[in-house]
């Protein structure tokens, strides 16, 4: 398995991983392996295969994002990429990929606000169910005493 850093960035730059975050390019690493499936001869001879490894150590995220990756991740987040045949287009989904993972992992969820039904829902739900339950009375077998 072939490994190397990413030749687009230069050492000690910060990459831009969206939603205001960036992270060091030391803490990046890719990986390349060669890929299964279709491809004939080329699949043999070309490391296609992308792993992009993010150290979270090094990463310097803010404190929120950095424990829920580490909680689903652990130490390091690891995103692979086989999707294509060229190494090229499987760098630029896996780059994707973690740049998803960490949109995720900084969107903040907003509380839900507690609302109540207005009157006029609550009679019309009251009124519907009156109106199925003398359906259903009506369709009952009458008794004696009706």
């Amino acid at each position: 398995m072939q490994e190397e850093n990413d030749d687009r960035v230069e050492p000690g730059e910060r990459v831009r991983v969206g939603h205001g975050l960036t992270v060091p390019s030391s803490a990046l690493r890719w990986r390349f392996s060669r890929s299964s499936g279709a491809g004939g001869q080329h699949v043999n001879t070309t490391d296609s295969r992308v792993e992009l490894l993010l150290d979270l150590d090094a990463a310097g995220l803010p404190e929120r994002v950095d424990g829920r990756l580490r909680s689903r991740f652990g130490d390091v987040v690891r995103v692979v990429a086989s999707d294509s045949r060229s190494q090229a287009r499987n760098r630029r989904i896996a780059f994707d990929r973690l740049v998803t993972l960490l949109a995720d992992a900084a969107r903040t969820e907003r509380p839900r606000r507690p609302t109540r039904p207005s009157a006029g829902a609550v009679e019309d739900r009251l009124t519907a169910k009156h109106r199925v339950a003398a359906r259903k009375r009506d369709r009952r077998r009458p008794t004696q005493d009706e």
